[in-house]
């Protein structure tokens, strides 16, 4: 009996919660890739900076992560954006539009590195990419 009553008082906190959210509501967003500052090639077990440029349409977007998938030596990289949703974004443009990144990037393997950057869609909804080939020495 003595662990029914905890359980009880639980149960009945959890459930007496408000479970309407009265706080900011973000969505999350792919952003285009308008550039790349990328090494030409790379030597095997080196660390290098790779910076990637986006435009912020309002005030309203956040960058969140960095999306980063990987398939043997092929990356696919494209920048995640968290849209306050709210009435109040103002429109950004210009230098005030720009923001960037930069990641380190761990050579692991020989060959050749292939980085897809994201940079939207085309006119039937297909994703494109900015690509780059990077040797490894």
């Amino acid at each position: 009996m003595k662990k029914i009553i905890p359980l009880l008082a639980l149960f009945f906190i959890f459930n007496s919660c408000n479970t309407e959210d009265s706080g900011p509501r973000y969505q999350l967003e792919f952003l285009p890739i308008e550039s790349v500052d990328i090494p030409a090639e790379f030597t095997l077990g080196q660390t290098y900076p790779i910076t990637v440029r986006f435009n912020r349409p309002t005030t309203c977007y956040h960058f969140n992560n960095l999306y980063y998938e990987k398939n043997l030596n092929i990356r696919t990289i494209a920048v995640e954006s968290a849209v306050l949703q709210s009435n109040d974004c103002q429109s950004l443009s210009g230098a005030d539009a720009v923001d960037e990144y930069t990641f380190n990037f761990y050579v692991t393997s020989n060959g050749s590195y292939i980085f897809k950057f994201y940079q939207g869609k085309d006119d039937t909804g297909n994703d494109i990419f900015l690509q780059y080939e990077v040797p490894v020495n």
